[in-house]
């Protein structure tokens, strides 16, 4: 399953304190079972000191790979330990509006 190999690479690259991998794509106008639409809690204090951007685009460079072939869209909520024990939940994720759904 592409969340497992999402989770692994993940889990190797990064120091991970707080990891949850969603596949939300049958929220979306996709075939059931699909693999594409993910959201991801990332948790790390590989962040400590970068803005978001930055963030983002340590994952992006991990899952490389994935974003250029079925991952179709990341949700990405990334976060410090200090700034995750403020917060403790990422924000829940839009409903769609894509496709047939418009």
């Amino acid at each position: 399953m592409l969340k497992d190999v999402i989770e692994q690479k993940i889990n190797t690259d990064f120091k991970v304190s707080h990891l949850t991998v969603e596949n939300e794509s049958h929220n979306h106008n996709v075939p059931a079972g699909s693999e594409s639409h993910f959201k991801v809690i990332l948790v790390s204090d590989d962040f400590k000191g970068l803005n978001k951007v930055k963030q983002h685009q340590l994952v992006y460079k991990v899952l490389a790979d994935e974003l250029a072939g079925e991952v179709h869209a990341l949700a990405l909520h990334t976060y410090d330990q200090q700034a995750w024990d403020k917060v403790e939940k990422a924000p829940d994720s839009p409903d769609c509006m894509g496709g047939s759904k418009k």
